[in-house]
């Protein structure tokens, strides 16, 4: 639970875009779990009973917000005979069954608190089995369980035979059962919509399916027109240029993923009247596709129309991030987290590949990984900063990860809501992180 919290001497990284970095900081958290206050060292009053953490040679940013995760696998390679479209099936009506619901539920519990351990104080989820999710943050929001802010999907959006369909997704062919289950998630407690108006990677058939358009422009409005009526933001899987024209046009709030952008397209990421917030943004996801592309075939575990179709999307994503940067348009930052090679440990493998392939400075990275997301989300009244009145999502490194990004690997200490959490200890698996450092 939270309780009053001091840290003293810590050098705050501030998560902006130009990487300020405020030295001989101190901050100061109430039992609420807000901040009460951040200022110099020397001018901090020190609430009697406050638990101290020394800061001295340490840094302070703010907890990482992970706008695009799946909770329902650990990032393991699937074997190959899981990829058919009979083990499809079959597994898909496990995941449905009472078995495979419990089974769920505590994949996504444990998704959730690995994530928090290495600094991950909010996630998105963007497309799960079923409620789990929802279950969880329940869980978490009575104090019953400690863990970030979650916000759960519930089941992503498709159309028959599209993207996610049927392992992850409810399935409409029209703009009004589009509706329809728009409301079946929200019924269900949902604070997050996720569509899939085009194909994917992971689960293409043909050499050229993901990107391709699958949802409607008019089903994409309906959805959108239903989400924002309750106030909720609805997360698009993009992949072409086609697709990430009509899903902007029928007000989808963030294109996940990403492509190559045409002027339509800039323009309307920067004004999109039907938005829920006026504008849309940005999320790619490089650890979603690098791996499968920079890794053989026999580490990943994908076929070559898999590998083809990574290729094809990765150059797209890496053309929509450098016309994203050089036309100021929203930026976030999102894992892809549960899919091949994408841990629920490894945040800061993507920060590292958004400085390293994606041409972001590393202060650009943090920035959307904190501020950027929070914005993007509408919860930059809530958190993103290390401010007054924002709650106490803090996370301490034992290096500036402006300098080292891998420092967030294995932080000092994180701070949700102004819980301190105690054991960071987390279940790690060698032999992908030793593949992933080859990249």
């Amino acid at each position: 639970m939270a309780a009053p919290l001091v840290i003293r001497n810590v050098t705050l990284v501030t998560g902006d875009r130009e990487g300020t970095v405020l030295p001989d900081s101190t901050i100061v958290t109430d039992a609420s779990g807000r901040i009460s206050a951040v200022g110099a060292a020397s001018a901090a009053a020190i609430p009697a009973g406050a638990r101290i953490i020394d800061g001295t040679g340490r840094f302070a940013m703010p907890g990482m917000i992970n706008a695009h995760a799946h909770l329902f696998s650990e990032g393991k390679p699937l074997p190959p005979i899981l990829l058919s479209e009979r083990a499809e099936k079959l597994v898909s009506i496990f995941m449905k069954s009472p078995v495979g619901r419990a089974y769920l539920r505590k994949r996504t519990r444990d998704a959730v608190v690995t994530q928090l351990k290495t600094g991950v104080t909010t996630i998105r989820s963007v497309g799960d089995p079923g409620y789990e999710g929802v279950e969880i943050a329940a869980a978490i929001d009575r104090g019953d369980l400690v863990g970030p802010r979650l916000l759960a999907s519930g089941p992503l959006l498709a159309v028959t035979g599209g993207h996610g369909a049927p392992q992850i997704a409810l399935i409409s062919d029209n703009p009004w059962d589009a509706r329809r289950n728009v409301r079946e998630n929200i019924k269900r407690g949902v604070k997050a919509i996720k569509i899939a108006a085009t194909g994917g990677v992971t689960d293409a058939k043909t050499i050229g399916q993901a990107g391709r358009p699958e949802m409607t422009e008019e089903e994409m409005t309906a959805i959108c027109e239903e989400a924002h009526g309750a106030g909720i933001l609805v997360a698009a899987h993009a992949q072409s240029a086609a697709g990430i024209a009509a899903a902007l046009r029928a007000g989808v709030d963030t294109i996940e993923h990403g492509a190559a952008m045409n002027d339509e397209i800039i323009a309307l990421f920067n004004d999109n009247p039907r938005a829920l917030h006026g504008r849309s943004a940005l999320i790619p996801t490089l650890q979603a596709c690098l791996p499968l592309v920079r890794l053989g075939n026999e580490v990943t575990g994908i076929n070559e129309v898999n590998k083809a179709n990574a290729v094809m999307v990765l150059d797209e994503m890496l053309e929509g991030i450098r016309t994203a940067i050089e036309h100021d348009i929203a930026l976030g930052m999102g894992t892809d987290s549960a899919l091949t090679f994408v841990t629920h440990y490894n945040t800061w493998r993507e920060l590292d590949l958004l400085v390293r392939v994606g041409g972001l400075s590393p202060a650009r990275a943090l920035h959307a990984a904190t501020q950027s997301n929070a914005q993007i989300l509408g919860l930059d009244t809530e958190t993103g900063t290390i401010a007054a009145g924002l709650a106490a999502d803090i996370v301490l490194t034992e290096a500036n990860p402006l300098d080292d990004l891998r420092t967030l690997a294995a932080p000092f200490a994180v701070i949700a809501r102004g819980t301190v959490v105690d054991d960071l200890s987390v279940i790690r698996f060698p032999e992908i992180d030793a593949k992933l450092d080859t990249i």
